[in-house]
This record gives structure tokens, C-alpha cells and sequence, in this order.
């Protein structure tokens, strides 16, 4: 079990859920930048929410290197979450240690085939973030089959996402060994507006299951 456990809550859209965050402990927050997105917030928007000591990550689907950098510098981004299979060179030009490279690997139909598309992107960004479903299906509460990411090889240590909640992570932990988590629909009352109960619980959820040893390890 990964006790440096990294924990990004994404989809903030006020200032109390970011206040939230911080207050428990998490190390990233996510701003939404696609438009189609009950969750999207406008740069200018997230601009104004202040933040300390937390990483901010702005996610893209459909936007190019351009866009994205712009967008970086006005909401004072420090890592560029890309969901829209935009290239390496547009990776490599808003500088790899910058990038967070989505994928999805249900769309694989193994783990080896998974592990060589990461190994390919791995020179091209900082992390990578498993998703469930599909791409631009993000926030849909969808969970992986956690159990073919057991074992999982990387070069870049690497997000788990997909429906995860106080119910679902322990078994999603038990079962994998993400660097990260990112937290989403499963902490919300309705989407973009966090629930402080529900982060409480999930966040209690998380610190008992890396004390916890994996199944595989019994």
C-alpha cells in the first residue's frame, strides 16, 4: 500500500470547496476549463479562488497547446490535465513537468498494451490519470475494474479516478497501488458543488485503507 498516497480533488468551482480541500489535506485541486462540462469554471473565474500550499490543475479536452497555455497563465496554473488525446509535441511544448496525461484503461485489451502506451507518453509528462470510461467522460461516476491495475508498471507514478467515494476506495485500494487518487462526483452533493461531509468521510476512508495491507498481500 502506497503510504505517500497524493490526493486531487477536482471539478472546484467556489472558493468553499477549495477551502476544504486545503483544510484536509489535499495536494491538488482541479479546475474544469471544457465548456460542456457541468463542472467547467472560465479562467478569469478560477483566477479569483485562492489557494495555499495545494498543486492547481487545469483540465482540457478539445484545447490546443495555445489555448492551453494561456489558460494556464491566467488561472495560475501549475499542471495541465490533458483529456483530449492531444499530441506529445503538444505536451512537450507546454513542458512535460507540467503535464498530467489522461487515459483509459478500459480501452485497452490488456495490461501490457495499457503499460506500452504509458511508457510512450511517460517522457512527455509528470503523471499520469487512470480514468473510467471513456474519453471526455470524466465525472460520471463510472469505476474501473481496479483489479487488472494490480501490478501495474510505470515510469511516472500515476492518478486513480473513476467513481471513487468513502465506500469505494477501500476496495479500490486493497486492489491497486495508485501514487494518487483523484476525487471528483464521489464527494459531491451535485456536480461542482462539494460536499464537506462527504469529503470528511472520504478522505477518513483513505488514511485507514493505506494503513490497511492489500488483499493481494494476504
Amino acid at each position: 500500500m502506497n503510504h505517500s498516497l497524493r490526493i486531487k480533488i477536482c471539478g472546484i468551482t467556489h472558493q468553499s470547496s477549495l477551502d476544504a480541500s486545503m483544510g484536509l489535506g489535499a495536494h491538488f485541486c482541479g479546475f474544469v476549463f471544457h465548456p460542456g462540462s457541468p463542472r467547467y469554471i472560465s479562467p478569469e473565474r478560477a483566477a479569483l479562488l485562492q489557494s495555499v500550499h495545494i498543486k492547481r490543475v487545469g483540465v482540457f479536452v478539445r484545447q490546443q497547446v495555445d489555448e492551453i497555455i494561456e489558460i494556464m497563465s491566467t488561472a495560475r496554473l501549475d499542471f495541465a490535465q490533458l483529456h483530449g488525446l492531444q499530441s506529445i509535441d503538444c505536451a512537450k511544448k507546454i513542458g512535460p513537468e507540467r503535464i498530467i496525461r489522461v487515459l483509459w484503461p478500459s480501452q485497452y485489451t490488456s495490461q501490457s498494451d495499457l503499460e506500452e502506451d504509458m511508457d510512450r507518453y511517460a517522457d512527455s509528462c509528470a503523471w499520469f490519470l487512470l480514468d473510467a470510461g471513456h474519453q471526455r467522460q470524466g465525472g460520471c461516476g463510472i469505476t474501473l475494474d481496479w483489479k487488472s491495475l494490480y501490478g501495474l508498471r510505470c515510469r511516472r507514478p500515476w492518478f486513480l479516478a473513476g467513481g471513487l467515494s468513502s465506500t469505494t476506495l477501500p476496495l479500490a485500494l486493497s486492489f491497486c497501488n495508485p501514487n494518487g487518487v483523484d476525487l471528483n462526483s464521489g464527494v459531491e452533493w451535485s456536480p461542482g458543488h462539494k460536499s464537506a461531509s462527504s469529503m470528511l468521510s472520504t478522505f477518513h476512508s483513505i488514511y485507514t485503507s493505506i494503513s490497511q495491507p492489500s488483499l493481494y498481500s494476504l
